[in-house]
């Protein structure tokens, strides 16, 4: 069976007056590409900035269901209120926004659409569809694509195919994004999910509009109505990775890059009393269901240590290997650095730069771990599964986690056999729960 195709909408309103003449602007992106697929934008009148949001997100609704009425959808907005109105956790007190809110729950079916907060600069293709069409009324006449200047603004919608090197925004985004798709594929997660900050601080944020909306209880009126429970509504059970960096080899203390063009080296003695350490370790605390490891042999050894004790088998996934360090297997830093010393500076300055005779970017790493994770968090949604891998995947899915930059990656210690934790939950938010434990080897 043909799964079901996946939009984002990225939707916004402006007013300049508040209110005052009034505009909106959205876009309905391809998140495999990043390519936009459709762009709606529309002066208004005068009307209010919320008014103007809520207009937006109908439009940009309306506009992926013109494109394939059975999609998923996921709603990025800068809007606070449209968000948490949306998702059922604020009130909807102002009688201009009840029925705009009740039209928007009727475009599509609730369980194919999610909302997510953004912060505005990575909402800035919609804001500018918004200030076209502000600027158009101004001049007495309604917005023509043909005029629009927001292709300028498409490029960082890319992010949510390839999360870029140049910084967070783009890999939580991406994160969100695919996490979100992949757990609602495999769980049948309906929307009205939170946004991607946790939810202990979207109760604290202040209302875009006159008054405060205030946190569920109480939730937003007709089919966007949702239970809520705590802070926010109750995501269930993530699915949690907890990411064992393989044991020891030969290569390991010696600080000799060792990725997957290497000679693929087996764990060596200490490095085996590493893996019958956190076996039992991981016994002990029974909570695996699953272990998946990287097809390199150290970490098919260590994972194989682990599951014999859990009494689990070993699922092989490709995309856990290491990076390809292309000329510089087998050296040391300085070695590295001794005759190769601008390709190394190059590769320490941007994670587009790859090591030297056909290694593997960071980026490259980036794009096939974050695919391999999507893959993971479809196949065990509420599931805690140990991930056997190396350094690089283990530092890149953390940091995605985290939202970092690329160059966070040199700032994070990860000794062998080191154990850490990401919980995935049903809104796309990820949590890091556990970084390079080594408690189980003292």
């Amino acid at each position: 069976m043909q799964r079901p195709l996946r939009f984002v909408v990225e939707a916004d309103g402006g007013s300049r007056g508040n209110p005052g003449p009034a505009g909106y602007g959205s876009v309905v992106l391809d998140p495999a590409t990043g390519e936009t697929l459709a762009e709606r934008a529309e002066y208004i009148g005068v009307a209010t900035n919320n008014v103007a949001e809520y207009k937006g997100l109908i439009a940009g609704l309306k506009a992926a269901r013109e494109l394939a009425p059975d999609a998923q959808v996921l709603v990025r907005m800068d809007s606070k209120l449209v968000v948490e109105q949306m998702s059922g956790r604020w009130k909807i007190k102002h009688p201009d926004m009840k029925p705009l809110a009740a039209e928007a729950a009727t475009v599509l079916p609730r369980s194919q659409v999610t909302y997510q907060w953004i912060p505005r600069e990575q909402n800035k293709h919609a804001d500018r569809l918004a200030n076209e069409a502000m600027d158009a009324g101004k001049h007495g006449r309604q917005w023509e694509p043909s005029a629009s200047t927001a292709v300028f603004d498409r490029g960082a919608a890319r992010a949510l195919a390839t999360p870029p090197a140049a910084g967070p925004p783009g890999d939580a985004a991406a994160g969100a994004a695919a996490v979100r798709a992949a757990l609602a594929s495999a769980s049948g997660t309906t929307a009205g999910a939170a946004a991607s900050a946790p939810a202990e601080a979207d109760a604290l944020f202040a209302a875009e509009g006159s008054g405060a909306p205030e946190p569920a209880p109480a939730a937003a009126p007709g089919p966007t109505a949702a239970p809520a429970s705590g802070w926010g509504p109750d995501m269930g059970t993530p699915a949690t990775f907890v990411l064992l960096r393989h044991g020891e080899t030969v290569l390991t203390p010696q600080k000799r890059f060792s990725g997957s063009g290497g000679t693929d080296p087996e764990l060596s003695p200490a490095g085996r009393r590493q893996a019958a350490a956190v076996a039992e370790a991981l016994a002990a605390r029974g909570t695996v269901q699953a272990v998946v490891s990287s097809p390199l042999r150290r970490c098919r050894e260590t994972a194989q240590a682990v599951a014999d004790r859990l009494g689990l088998a070993v699922v092989v996934e490709d995309g856990l290997r290491e990076t390809d360090f292309g000329a510089w297997e087998g050296l040391t830093f300085g070695e590295v650095r001794e005759r190769f010393p601008d390709d190394l500076q190059a590769w320490l300055d941007s994670p587009k730069a790859a090591p030297t005779g056909g290694g593997e970017s960071f980026s490259a790493v980036t794009r096939r771990v974050s695919a391999t994770r999507d893959r993971l968090l479809a196949a065990y949604a509420g599931r805690t599964v140990l991930v056997v891998t190396h350094v690089t995947p283990v530092k890149t899915l953390v940091r995605l986690a985290l939202g970092a930059p690329p160059e966070s990656l040199f700032r994070m210690e990860l000794s062998a056999a080191s154990l850490s934790a990401v919980a995935y939950y049903a809104d796309g938010n990820a949590s890091v729960r556990l970084l390079n434990d080594t408690s189980h080897l003292r």
